[in-house]
């Protein structure tokens, strides 16, 4: 009996001690989660422990408009802790029910296995996980419609605690704000680091009540990505890559300091873009596009066409791609988007994606590697 208390006191000990420092396990049912969080690489949100809940802060990682920042509190189920702060939206957790209003908050759920939690998404275009799709064809995962249209019975019907919101997209969020659940903003594609968009499975476990999951989820994930980098001998010279393809008047591409960027360079490749300092998407003239990259040793796309790429089908979209000296020698590394969990997945699993790149470029050193989203296409 006296061990019983000894352990339910440092227990509570440990769930009051200030702010993180480092990671545990612990996670039980009725919100009694004790892991502790400890991020390393993200920048968009921040917990700190205080007694008997969590402080959650949420702002957008590059710093852009710092003085929005959303501030939550995090409280186990069934309590009514005292000394939360004056400005901080409380939610119980675990919650039992959420909306993702975009692809890529998913899959933090789907790595944990948590897919029980979403009862809602705004769009299932362009999605591939097999259980997902599952779960919106049985009416278990509701379509609610997408900004500016959203079905609002169905939306207080699945009596969400949360709504996970993208703040780049801004239509009928007034609706939704309409229902009284918390919009709390995801950050993870505002990251700029592979792994800070991976460490957002914690913000998904924060939710949940699977802390312990995520960080150990996340810990392989951090393991595998920078064992992988640390394989890759000193090259000499780097293959220069190019990325993206015309949308419309322009090329659409990635920034010089994006998500994309730092993969290529991690993978030993020089991204064509190396001197922007943009981390986002950019439209770029075609005739800029060929001056530096007309000789590129390789060219990353995504294919989200229902023909899986092919050389002749590129051409057709548009005879000018055939001039690149990566489609004359077949050094396409492409990743058809409808046959891959790219958008729901990939970011969290950076450590799969530098796989990917360096089979393509390096295929002497991942022999073994089976490429899981891009692949080289001879």
């Amino acid at each position: 009996m006296k061990k019983i208390i000894i352990f339910s006191f440092l227990a509570a000990l440990l769930v009051g001690c200030g702010r993180t420092t480092g990671n545990g396990n612990g996670n039980a049912e009725n919100g009694n989660d004790t892991a502790r969080v400890s991020l390393k690489y993200a920048q968009g949100f921040s917990v700190e422990e205080k007694q008997g809940f969590r402080l959650l802060e949420i702002k957008n990682p590059q710093g852009a408009d710092t003085s929005a920042v959303h501030r939550f509190a995090l409280v186990p189920r069934g309590t009514s802790p005292d000394g939360i702060p004056a400005g901080y939206t409380v939610i119980e957790t675990p919650v039992k029910s959420v909306i993702c209003m975009t692809t890529q908050q998913l899959g933090g759920f789907i790595k944990l296995g948590a897919l029980d939690f979403v009862k809602a998404i705004a769009s299932a275009k362009r999605l591939f996980d097999k259980d997902l799709k599952q779960r919106i064809k049985d009416k278990r995962i509701l379509k609610i419609g997408k900004e500016g249209n959203f079905d609002e019975e169905l939306v207080m019907a699945v009596q969400p605690d949360v709504i996970l919101i993208s703040l780049s997209k801004r239509g009928g969020f007034d609706k939704l704000r309409d229902t009284g659940s918390p919009l709390v903003p995801y950050m993870g594609y505002e990251e700029v680091s592979p792994l800070a968009q991976a460490e957002w499975i914690k913000f998904v476990g924060l939710l949940t009540g699977k802390t312990a999951e995520a960080n150990a989820i996340f810990a392989e994930v951090e393991r595998n990505y920078n064992n992988t980098k640390a394989m890759l001998p000193k090259y000499e010279t780097m293959p220069w890559v190019l990325y993206g393809k015309m949308h419309g008047d322009n090329w659409y591409a990635m920034g010089g300091k994006s998500f994309i960027a730092e993969i290529v360079d991690d993978a030993a490749g020089q991204y064509f873009m190396l001197d922007d300092e943009r981390t986002g998407g950019v439209f770029i003239d075609f005739e800029v596009v060929y001056s530096k990259a007309e000789n590129a040793d390789f060219w990353i796309i995504q294919n989200k066409e229902k023909e899986p790429f092919s050389y002749a089908l590129h051409a057709e979209e548009d005879p000018r791609y055939a001039d690149f000296k990566a489609f004359k020698q077949k050094k396409v590394v492409c990743c058809d988007i409808n046959n891959t969990p790219l958008n729901e997945l990939s970011a969290m699993e950076p450590d799969i994606l530098l796989k990917d790149f360096i089979k393509a470029f390096h295929p002497e050193v991942l022999k073994d590697h089976t490429p899981k989203y891009y692949k080289l296409i001879e």
